[in-house]
């Protein structure tokens, strides 16, 4: 193998990955022999990165690893192209997950004061089937309420590398302006 070639074999390895690739994952694609450093292979990526700021498609590096995906540029393009229907969340669905994403650790009673509403139990199941959530352990209180916390999924879903990504609280225009402040 030679120096060309290992931006070549990332490339390849990331266009067939189903999910987001670590470092540690492309490494692991190599024989014990060829295998590059992470130094190599962290600069074939930023090589690849550079290589594709042409291009409808970019080098993106998200909470679990890095994938290639179409610049949001095209999205309408790709919609028009792909039309399933994609899967509708209701408002109380969306406004847990926020809060969840905002203030976790939060466990359900400080979810539902901070709505103003109870939340149906479909409402944390959908998100934990989705994987979006999770109970990241127990609050040291009386009747010792699960604690909810997003997972890294949820980053990769919505394309971000950590939560310091996500939109400042103050760019939404809330009906209920206790929600997340």
């Amino acid at each position: 193998m030679t120096e060309n070639d290992l931006p070549l074999i990332i490339e390849a390895l990331l266009i067939s990955a189903e999910e987001p690739l670590s470092i540690e994952r492309l490494m692991d694609a190599f024989p014990e022999d060829e295998k590059p450093s992470r130094q190599a292979i962290q600069k074939a990526l930023v090589d690849l990165g550079d290589a594709y700021v042409l291009r409808a498609f970019e080098l993106k590096e998200l909470a679990t690893g890095f994938c290639l995906q179409t610049k949001v540029h095209y999205a309408q393009w790709i919609g028009r192209l792909n039309q399933d229907r994609p899967q509708k969340y209701t408002n109380a669905v969306l406004e847990t997950l926020a809060v969840i994403a905002y203030r976790q650790p939060v466990t359900r009673a400080e979810i539902e004061e901070i709505r103003g509403v109870s939340i149906n139990s479909t409402i944390i199941k959908t998100l934990m089937e989705r994987d979006w959530i999770k109970v990241a352990g127990r609050r040291d209180v009386p009747g010792k309420p699960a604690v909810l916390v997003t997972t890294k999924t949820f980053l990769d879903y919505f394309n971000l590398k950590s939560l310091n990504e996500l939109p400042p609280v103050e760019i939404f225009q809330l009906e209920n302006s206790e929600l997340i402040t």
